[in-house]
């Protein structure tokens, strides 16, 4: 894993771990996406297939950036450092 993907995740996570305004659930299962991100890291995708984290993170991203921007944009800097991985 890069070290631009590695610091991206930590950072995430946490974000992830001092917002408040998440229920836990929410909280739960981003928490949870962290390790499968990276265990997915090491399944490449070809270019004109989508990685099967893309679309939950993007849905993610867009429901956090109103209420939550912290987590928005560091859900947004996981997905930008993937498609940097060329996943």
């Amino acid at each position: 894993m890069s070290n631009e993907l590695q610091s991206k995740l930590e950072s995430l996570r946490v974000t992830l771990v001092h917002t408040d305004a998440v229920d836990d659930a929410t909280r739960t299962t981003l928490i949870q996406l962290v390790p499968e991100i990276t265990r997915l890291l090491g399944r490449r995708t070809t270019n004109t297939e989508v990685h099967p984290l893309t679309e939950p993170l993007e849905k993610l991203a867009v429901q956090f950036e109103a209420d939550h921007p912290a987590l928005g944009s560091a859900l947004r800097k996981v997905i930008d450092a993937l498609a940097n991985a060329g996943i």
